[in-house]
């Protein structure tokens, strides 16, 4: 049955306050903040409960590591509305110059599948083109001297392709952050960043690109992430149904 009609329990009193409470808490408040407060009230607790937990709070990343990966993913995906992160960037030590460079490696991010469309389209008439050494000759260009440890970038580059669903430079950047000794969680961390402005189901997909590159041995997993690639059932709901191929 649909209905028109004011039918929420919060008072302007009520809403006001709830947003006064986000806006001490973030320094800021976007339009969807208010929406949720006047008809979602459970939703905005759970919602602010899981951007604190992954903006706000410190889990493994540094914070100026944390801000650079987040400037990547902000550029690959065009979002504006974050601005708030330049401001954490500064906060966190971060100089215009590695703002830069984070815009740069987004950019250099969108131009990935050009090195894939040389190798299967004009490799013939280059000899001995690789694609991934060429990408990482330009990749090492760009980013020399900027400051921004080669680990930052790997997990940084991850998670851009990941918002584009680039999955051969996603594998390429996880099998990079191994090779860099990133800790896993921070990995996931960085992950993680993404899946608002780079979309919840993009974020699932990585998580099953990194599954599969530990279940084929391409990276060393710790025994924990060995276990979790492992476990039997992780296929969604057609392998539980019994309806998919997974």
């Amino acid at each position: 049955m649909t209905t028109v009609g004011d039918d929420t329990t919060e008072t302007p009193e009520t809403v006001l306050a709830k947003l006064e409470a986000l806006r001490a808490k973030r320094g800021y408040l976007l339009p969807h903040h208010g929406l949720m407060a006047v008809g979602e009230p459970d939703l905005l607790a759970a919602y602010d409960q899981m951007y604190t937990t992954l903006t706000l709070g410190t889990r493994i990343l540094d914070e100026r590591s944390k801000e650079i990966i987040w400037l990547v993913i902000l550029t690959t995906t065009s979002e504006a509305i974050a601005t708030h992160h330049i401001q954490r960037m500064h906060e966190a030590g971060g100089t215009d110059g590695e703002i830069e460079t984070a815009v740069r490696l987004a950019a250099y991010a969108r131009g990935a599948d050009y090195f894939t469309f040389v190798r299967q389209h004009w490799a013939p008439h280059l000899a001995d083109y690789d694609a991934v050494r060429a990408y990482r000759d330009g990749l090492d260009a760009l980013v020399a001297g900027s400051g921004i440890e080669p680990g930052c970038v790997e997990m940084a580059l991850a998670a851009a392709h990941a918002c584009q669903r680039r999955w051969e430079w996603v594998d390429e950047h996880i099998i990079g952050a191994y090779r860099e000794g990133i800790v896993e969680r921070a990995l996931l961390e960085a992950f993680s960043l993404m899946m608002f402005p780079g979309s919840i189901p993009n974020f699932v997909d990585s998580a099953a690109r990194w599954q599969r590159l530990i279940l084929e041995g391409r990276v060393a997993a710790s025994p924990a992430f060995e276990a979790w690639a492992r476990a039997p059932g992780q296929g969604g709901y057609d392998e539980a149904a019994g309806s998919g191929d997974s």
